[in-house]
């Protein structure tokens, strides 16, 4: 039996690493390659101490793989970056008062097209389509970013499996992080995991501003915005301060999920920000066990919606336990070889075909 990526990382998923986590959700597996029989990658730590730690789990992960059936061959390499720095960084508080703006929308430098995924009300699944959107632009040869700009709710570090700090060499520049081939920055990397955000709007607004400028981003072929649900000051500002290529809508099929979507919808027309197309989320389920095709949220109202207003609808996704898990676990399912994978890819092509991926 032929063993393939995603049998691997499961395996890899079980690899206990001595700080905490596992082999995966450290976002540590770089070039990984099943040929045949061949289970090929790099473990890359951070700092040599890291890697010499390390040890003890590349040969458990060594010994798991060639247990499993289909496995003939293990070759792992172990990489380091440069050694960690002697002095702590300097701190850098996040949610400051923004400082005062002239002019209209501004670019952002090095970054090529800025996309906003907006919702008009929460529970939609706006984070999974952003997160697995980000994954699947990335498998697809582009230059990624992915901002959480939900600052009440940041659920990106936990969908993309990322759980350490970003660096600020100076206290004043943020070093993203990466994972899944995605550079991310979250509010909720610089917050402890359990501390509320009680903030009001010009303290929203200035977080908001520091996670686009000050964050070094470097070269990005397109930047993906999750933003939080509804009409408030974080997509306000967004709006009206920087140069976005578009905002993508996502909803579910029900009416109750579209009353809110045209809200969302009113508030891009109004700000003049182009609305690049609808997403209809949640739009089938298909029974695992007897593989029955449900559409408990109804099916075709998204579709009907943007053909109502002359919008491009960008596709359908699943209802599906497996996304739900892969998210949970940090390792989004458009970075896997599940066929659940593909209506992902498909709307990250449609984007890339349309000239805004």
């Amino acid at each position: 039996m032929a063993v393939d990526r995603a049998a691997v990382m499961q395996v890899l998923s079980g690899v206990a690493h001595p700080g905490g986590g596992d082999l995966v959700g450290r976002d540590l597996i770089r070039a990984l390659s099943v040929e045949g029989g061949t289970v090929r990658f790099v473990i890359e730590a951070a700092t040599p101490d890291e890697a010499r730690a390390l040890a003890p789990a590349q040969a458990e992960a060594e010994a798991r793989l060639r247990a499993l059936p289909g496995v003939e061959a293990v070759q792992i390499v172990m990489t380091a970056h440069g050694p960690a720095p002697k002095a702590a960084p300097p701190s850098l508080k996040i949610g400051q008062h923004p400082t005062p703006h002239q002019g209209g929308p501004q670019r952002i430098s090095g970054i090529d097209r800025i996309i906003a995924i907006a919702s008009g009300k929460g529970g939609v699944g706006k984070s999974t389509v952003a997160s697995n959107l980000a994954v699947a632009l990335a498998r697809r040869g582009r230059r990624v970013g992915l901002l959480d700009a939900d600052i009440y709710g940041p659920s990106q570090p936990k969908m993309m499996g990322v759980n350490r700090r970003p660096s600020s060499p100076d206290g004043k520049t943020i070093e993203p992080l990466v994972a899944h081939g995605v550079t991310m920055m979250s509010i909720g990397l610089m917050l402890k995991e359990d501390e509320a955000v009680v903030w009001r709007g010009p303290m929203l607004m200035g977080a908001l501003q520091q996670l686009l400028g000050q964050v070094a981003w470097g070269k990005l072929d397109v930047l993906i915005i999750d933003l939080p649900p509804g009409t408030g000051d974080v997509q306000l500002t967004l709006c009206q301060r920087t140069h976005l290529t578009g905002a993508i809508v996502v909803s579910t099929p029900q009416d109750v999920a579209l009353l809110d979507a045209r809200k969302a919808l009113d508030m891009f027309a109004k700000l003049k920000t182009p609305v690049l197309g609808l997403v209809e989320n949640m739009s089938t389920f298909v029974c695992p066990n007897c593989g029955h095709e449900s559409h408990i949220f109804g099916h075709g109202g998204v579709a009907a919606e943007a053909r109502k207003l002359d919008l491009p609808f960008l596709g359908e996704l699943p209802l599906a336990l497996d996304v739900r898990v892969a998210g949970d676990s940090g390792t989004p399912i458009a970075a896997t070889d599940s066929p659940l994978a593909q209506p992902y890819l498909a709307l990250a092509d449609r984007l890339i075909a349309g000239g805004m991926g």
